[in-house]
């Protein structure tokens, strides 16, 4: 052991005592500043001596606050962005089985059953499609993070939490319109 790490308990606690009081110092608001003419005692350390100096700490100068800025109406900061879609077909949908969770998808995510994803034979990776059943009016967006469906009247293959959505999961299959999210 060298340096610091041989010191006795007491010398070490002085100063572990010492670094603790000069991070609340640094740390401390400028309304609790030290008042002028007030000694500090650090923990652990020995009281000052009569003849000791005293350090003056000047007070805290007051700075103005900042001009307020105008208020934005709530309505308005709240907006949702606008999303432009393009339809791009019709056809069959289908949704992915629980059995499949956890297996790699095309994009090397883990299939979540419960998440918002689709599968797509053509349809770039990461592309986010809006699916809407033209019976109910019900739509949702997904994202695609795979390649299918492999059966040659779907159009695309759904998550299980994305047909509950849309409420085609009770009957396994369904007709669905999607469209993709442009991205300007």
């Amino acid at each position: 052991m060298t340096g610091k790490q041989n010191q006795p308990p007491k010398a070490r606690a002085k100063r572990i005592g010492f670094a603790l009081a000069s991070i609340a110092l640094i740390a401390a608001p400028a309304s609790s500043a030290v008042a002028e003419g007030r000694l500090v005692k650090l923990p652990g350390s020995e009281p000052a001596a009569a003849e000791a100096p005293v350090a003056m700490v000047p007070p805290a100068a007051l700075t103005p606050a900042p001009a307020a800025l105008p208020a934005t109406p709530l309505i308005e900061a709240i907006q949702p962005e606008t999303q432009e879609f393009e339809t791009i077909g019709s056809g069959m949908a289908s949704f992915y089985g629980r059995e499949l969770a956890g297996n790699r998808t095309a994009s090397g995510d883990r299939f979540d059953p419960t998440a918002l994803t689709a599968a797509h034979r053509t349809l770039p990776l990461g592309s986010q499609v809006r699916v809407t059943n033209p019976a109910t009016g019900q739509s949702v967006i997904v994202t695609v993070n795979d390649r299918g469906p492999f059966h040659s009247n779907r159009l695309i293959d759904l998550s299980k939490a994305a047909a509950d959505k849309i409420g085609i999961s009770r009957a396994g299959s369904g007709k669905v319109e999607i469209a993709v999210r442009d991205d300007d």
